[in-house]
């Protein structure tokens, strides 16, 4: 029945700012995937097409640069450019005219569909119809307002409206549609909205509702979200991760050099809970690499230049979706990685902060000087980049999670092969414009030696330095 599909693309998601100050709002990525290519592959998967016209404007290329042709993805793509992005989502549809001689269908570029019964728009194959539109039950009716409602009598949609005041039923119009080319001389006799100002879809549609053969409702069961804001754009990602979150994988990167006394209850404390842990030892020289891997930790013996460098090699060759940084001194412990995991369905990357009080042991370095010298680099960085809306309270703090998609966008910005890597990595994913949350963890005292990093003032002198230095140079790079 359908073998075509148009996807429009060309809006400025000026609601979502600042999210698309540097990039098209389709292109925001949910669950690691952009928002138009989840919904090219859902199309494809569920009802076989494989012709893709695609309608960009804003940051057209940057569509262009992603998608490409569409052989990555198994399809094929067109573009058509629209120049007047201000005139709404029905003229853009409308430069699909000559290209549509039979039903086909579009899905609005930047909607989130999960787990849904596409597939089965298939079976509308045997009916007559000039339109069909998406609908799904919600008993929230501010999501009604905020995109369309429709009235249904019998088996047909006989009315459409736009963000409507009053809602009679509890039918939210959704983005997927399957129109024949009668749309195309709908949208053109269709007058300006008095509200908006443009023609508006919906308003088209409704031509066609009053007239023979008629415009279809489709239930469509699954998860839905429209993604105009910036929570809307966050709440979407918390419900992606979140529905499959148990099948990700889960690995905790442990960077060792001569810790043989405490790194195999490090690996034991976290290993019950994750799918591995893996130990970077730097060529220790003592027994670090021979505990580790009696605890049942996996263990790669590498020559790096330093902390921060055996950080990054671990999070880089670690093999889980979900990436886990810890100590190997056991100043941190498995009790809090629920917590770190929790917020990792609503984060990018989450950062612990060891600066709570009544959640550090007694005995442990974070005394007055230290505590307090995280909390005043923490609120500069706060400062610094400040348009990003961080909220950090430490910079020091190891124990942190990180999706791999989100490493993977960070990694070009890191340099550190130091502790400076700890605030750096921050710092990228802020430049990055990833979501970074910061969450209390228990800290305790380390089992055996010292601190490579702040066993003394001296030490904790040229920590703080080479972080100072890695927050100047940051500030300074153009990103």
């Amino acid at each position: 029945m359908i073998s075509h599909a148009v996807i429009p693309a060309a809006g400025r998601g000026i609601r979502a700012y600042p999210r698309t100050t540097h990039v098209p709002k389709v292109l925001l990525e949910i669950g690691g995937v952009p928002l138009i290519e989840r919904n090219i592959t859902m199309i494809r998967d569920a009802l076989g097409v494989r012709e893709f016209t695609v309608i960009i404007g804003y940051m057209g290329e940057r569509v262009r640069d992603r998608l490409g042709d569409g052989t990555r993805l198994g399809v094929r793509i067109r573009y058509l450019e629209c120049r007047d992005v201000a005139a709404g989502l029905a003229r853009g549809l409308l430069l699909a005219k000559d290209l549509c001689r039979e039903p086909f269908l579009t899905v609005l570029g930047d909607e989130v569909y999960l787990d849904t019964n596409h597939a089965e728009i298939a079976d509308l194959s045997g009916r007559a119809f000039s339109a069909v539109c998406a609908v799904t039950r919600t008993s929230e009716t501010h999501l009604i307002r905020r995109n369309y409602s429709v009235r249904v009598e019998g088996d047909r949609i006989v009315a459409l409206e736009e963000k409507p005041e009053r809602i009679d039923n509890d039918l939210l119009g959704l983005g997927t549609y399957v129109f024949t080319p009668e749309i195309f001389e709908a949208i053109e006799s269709t007058p300006l909205s008095s509200r908006s100002g443009r023609v508006e879809l919906t308003d088209a549609i409704g031509r066609l509702a009053s007239r023979e053969p008629g415009v279809l409702p489709f239930v469509l069961d699954g998860r839905y979200y429209n993604v105009n804001t910036v929570d809307d754009y966050n709440y979407a990602n918390y419900l992606v991760r979140a529905a499959r979150f148990d099948e990700y994988s889960r690995s905790v990167v442990i960077p060792a050099f001569n810790e043989e006394s405490s790194v195999g209850t490090v690996v034991r404390d976290f290993l019950p809970w994750v799918d591995e842990v893996f130990v970077v030892d730097n060529s220790s020289t003592d027994r670090t690499a021979e505990v580790a891997a009696e605890a049942g930790a996996r263990v790669e013996t590498v020559r790096l230049h330093g902390y921060g460098d055996t950080i990054r090699h671990g999070l880089e060759h670690a093999n889980g979706d979900i990436l886990v940084v810890v100590e190997a001194d056991s100043s941190f412990r498995a009790r809090d990685l629920g917590k770190m995991l929790e917020y990792l369905k609503d984060a990018d990357m989450v950062v612990g902060t060891r600066t709570t009080r009544e959640m550090v042991e007694q005995g442990t370095n974070m005394r007055g000087p230290v505590r307090w010298g995280n909390v005043i680099v923490a609120k500069l960085v706060e400062a610094l980049w400040w348009g990003r809306q961080p909220r950090f309270t430490d910079v020091g703090c190891t124990y942190r999670a990180l999706w791999r998609e989100a490493y993977a966008r960070v990694k070009p910005l890191l340099r550190g092969i130091g502790p400076e890597l700890s605030p750096e990595l921050m710092i990228a994913a802020l430049q990055a414009r990833l979501r970074v949350i910061e969450v209390p963890v228990s800290y305790h005292r380390r089992l055996g030696g010292e601190s490579k990093h702040s066993a003394n003032y001296l030490h904790i002198s040229r920590t703080a330095l080479r972080m100072l230095r890695t927050i100047a140079r940051k500030r300074l790079e153009r990103y």
